[in-house]
């Protein structure tokens, strides 16, 4: 069966009363499709997701296959549109939330969008690779699958190129790497928020912005999600940041590509939930319990989806392409802090667009004379002076204390409500530090 993604929860979804039904006009034969359609109506489990219809398509078939007393009813929905139809009353209608969306559960939870999950095959699910926490605590939600976050590379370009596979995220600022890579933009791609944030934690806040400022350099600034592992699969880009699906599904179907994790990066969890307001408990209950278990967590790692279980006991049955992120080595993951990293994302726009995306010419410009000028240095004086140089070169107006404070985050939440005098300060700020690198550098040489 086709699986229906549609919009409006409160649409019919049942048995169609035929032409000819009405023209008969019988009572009980009206009274029976009634009491059909209710039938179907209690039947349907409604879902609220934002995967891809060739991921959902295969849950329902096989769920259905399994419990054909059950009909499931996809309603797509990206994370903001989620969160509002969720947290209307007995949240629209629906009775499971099944998505990537980080920020969105604990919201949810805390305004009582969810009731707690019953306990049911939990002890395969640990919670946490390494030390990074993904299941709820509270157990409102848990964890379906987890993402890692990295570099696709193209493994024939890295041998043209006579480049060995990045190992951390600051080999990227090198120049020989810089000029092979390509950046997706936060503004524009869903993932790309959560993979800065990952860099500015591992690496530190402001040593962050500066690391991502100069891996910008030579890189190329791209708008769709798919498109840098798509360049990187057809030979026309060497690495690329990336979310790992695109890159895994890419080398299970044949491209010469191959997944890097960095050093301090992350697995970042997507979550299933029951809600509140479900009249369809138990149908609700049999869809989560279906996507935990070891079959439903399977489905993930077809050749088409290339997605991460969160299950580790089912990874014996994993294809090459699929790492194990239970298993990989304890300097690759680190403990990325997800309460921050889910109020962060307005502000890690605004700061890339205001420090990477605009005037990027004057940015590249500096960077470059500041690489010159370092390659040149001999005596302490001037290094210490260009030390300088490069921490004005990488500068970002917001503090690493007000980066991680609930209340100043929240106020980006919003890109409507921004505050425009703010912005135009921050870019003065921006403006100021900068020349004055230029002006350290052009008093040297």
């Amino acid at each position: 069966m086709y699986t229906k993604h549609i919009s409006p929860l409160g649409a019919a979804f049942g048995p169609r009363l035929s032409r000819r039904t009405l023209l008969a006009g019988a009572p009980a034969a009206a009274a029976g499709f009634f009491v059909a359609n209710a039938r179907a109506e209690d039947a349907r489990i409604v879902i609220i997701t934002s995967f891809p219809e060739e991921l959902t398509t295969r849950y329902e078939r096989e769920f259905e296959r399994l419990h054909p007393e059950y009909h499931v009813q996809f309603v797509w929905k990206q994370s903001r549109d989620a969160f509002a139809e969720l947290s209307k009353p007995e949240q629209g209608g629906a009775d499971v939330y099944w998505a990537p969306a980080l920020g969105n559960f604990p919201a949810l939870r805390e305004i009582g969008a969810f009731r707690p999950l019953p306990p049911a095959d939990r002890a395969a699910l640990p919670g946490k690779p390494g030390a990074q926490q993904l299941s709820d605590p509270a157990g409102f939600y848990e964890t379906y699958d987890v993402a890692g976050y990295g570099v696709v590379a193209n493994t024939d370009l890295l041998k043209v190129r006579g480049l060995a596979e990045p190992k951390s995220w600051r080999d990227l600022a090198l120049p020989a790497y810089s000029a092979e890579l390509v950046m997706p933009a936060p503004a524009k791609v869903g993932f790309a928020p959560a993979l800065y944030d990952i860099i500015l934690q591992g690496e530190g806040w402001e040593a962050g912005w500066a690391l991502l400022s100069e891996m910008a350099v030579g890189a190329q600034l791209l708008a769709q999600g798919a498109l840098p592992t798509g360049l990187v699969r057809e030979g026309k880009a060497t690495l690329a940041l990336t979310i790992d699906f695109f890159a895994v599904s890419a080398r299970a179907n044949g491209a010469p590509v191959t997944m890097i994790y960095p050093q301090r990066t992350a697995f970042l969890p997507a979550h299933i939930a029951i809600t509140a307001g479900t009249k369809r408990f138990e149908a609700a209950k049999a869809f989560v319990d279906y996507a935990l278990s070891r079959d439903g967590q399977k489905l993930m790692m077809e050749r088409d989806s290339g997605r991460h279980p969160a299950r580790p006991d089912v990874y014996a049955d994993a294809p090459p392409a699929l790492v194990d992120p239970f298993k990989l080595s304890p300097e690759i993951s680190f403990a990325y802090d997800q309460e921050v990293g889910r109020r962060r994302p307005g502000l890690v726009v605004l700061l890339f667009d205001l420090l990477i995306v605009e005037k990027r010419d004057d940015a590249v410009a500096l960077w470059r004379s500041l690489r010159a000028a370092e390659a040149r240095a001999v005596n302490d004086k001037s290094k210490a002076a260009l030390a300088r140089a490069r921490r004005l070169a990488g500068f970002t107006p917001v503090s690493a204390t007000d980066s991680v404070d609930p209340g100043f985050l929240d106020r980006f939440t919003d890109r409507d409500a921004r505050d425009a005098s703010l912005l135009e300060h921050w870019r003065v700020q921006i403006a100021a530090a900068r020349a004055e690198a230029l002006a350290i550098v052009k008093s040297l040489w």
